[in-house]
């Protein structure tokens, strides 16, 4: 039985901010609360926006598109600005990114309203390109932006990055894209279902509808909203990150990849942390391999 994600995720993010020091901000460049809409939208979600975290000492350095983790449901690019100042410190500009929510209906944090798939991805999609437009304005590389993200995140960071339509509404290619870094994410909507309606556990089997079924509709388009259907189209570097607590999620995809003719992939499996450790290494931990290895894979094909 694969160990289930949700729960998790709602309570580690407060957990994480509890138990950490905040990574100093000297020498960087933020703005926050930036809209990524088009002005002309008069229904712009205040979720709609992202923070700029800028190296004040490097220029032209390749961008982070950074979507933090969270459910689907619980997500706040807020909470990411610790990671976000790990990488710029480092000499990468990172754009943590927020998008609309789903309810979350499984949590007693639950919103009164929420969106299905695909309005999260479309959401990635709209800041990408606005990132894209407004390099100039901000001072990083337009032709090296990469996309990353952690658990929920990781999932929208690999399907931009594989399943073309997205991008394509705003005139892109996938490979507009330098490169993508899912971390700990579930690539197979399908899979990740079943898991909830297969499991012993009655309150845990509720969790099919109020949490999958809440974030992407029905089992109908479930495959549609997978990474893994798409890995035929897969042609940019990928950082493909596991830990140890949600690893079958990661084996899975990984597996569909070894047995396609796709190679443009490096694996990276932190056995030795949990979801909610890796996370917190990322973000927190003074030296990280973890983070050395992102970096890595953005300098070396920066």
């Amino acid at each position: 039985m694969r160990t289930l994600l949700p729960l998790l995720l709602v309570i580690l993010f407060a957990q994480c901010q509890a138990q950490t020091t905040p990574v100093p901000s000297q020498g960087l460049k933020e703005i926050n609360d930036l809209p990524y809409l088009s002005p002309e939208n008069t229904e712009i979600d205040s979720l709609q926006r992202l923070n700029l975290v800028l190296p004040k000492e490097v220029g032209n350095p390749p961008l982070l598109l950074w979507i933090g983790g969270g459910a689907w449901s619980f997500v706040n690019r807020n909470m990411e600005m610790d990671l976000a100042r790990q990488f710029a410190h480092q000499g990468v500009a990172v754009a943590a990114v927020g998008h609309r929510l789903s309810k979350g209906a499984f949590s007693p944090n639950a919103h009164p309203k929420g969106v299905q798939h695909p309005k999260h991805i479309e959401d990635i999609a709209a800041a990408f390109h606005w990132l894209k437009q407004n390099a100039t304005t901000y001072g990083y590389d337009a032709e090296r932006i990469f996309v990353g993200g952690f658990s929920s995140g990781g999932h929208l960071a690999a399907l931009i990055g594989s399943d073309p339509k997205y991008l394509k509404v705003y005139g892109y290619e996938t490979s507009a894209i330098r490169g993508i870094i899912p971390i700990a994410g579930a690539y197979d909507i399908v899979d990740y279902h079943n898991v909830y309606v297969h499991h012993e556990n009655v309150s845990r089997r509720a969790l099919a509808q109020t949490h999958v079924e809440d974030v992407f509709g029905s089992p109908a388009g479930f495959a549609e909203a997978s990474p893994i259907t798409y890995i035929d189209q897969l042609t940019i570097p990928m950082l493909l990150i596991s830990e140890g607590g949600l690893y079958n999620y990661t084996n899975l995809y990984e597996t569909a990849l070894w047995e396609s003719e796709y190679r443009n992939c490096q694996n990276l499996h932190v056995f030795d942390l949990d979801h909610a450790g890796l996370w917190r290494d990322i973000s927190y931990a003074e030296e990280s391999l973890t983070r050395e290895a992102i970096l890595n894979f953005i300098r070396l094909l920066g």
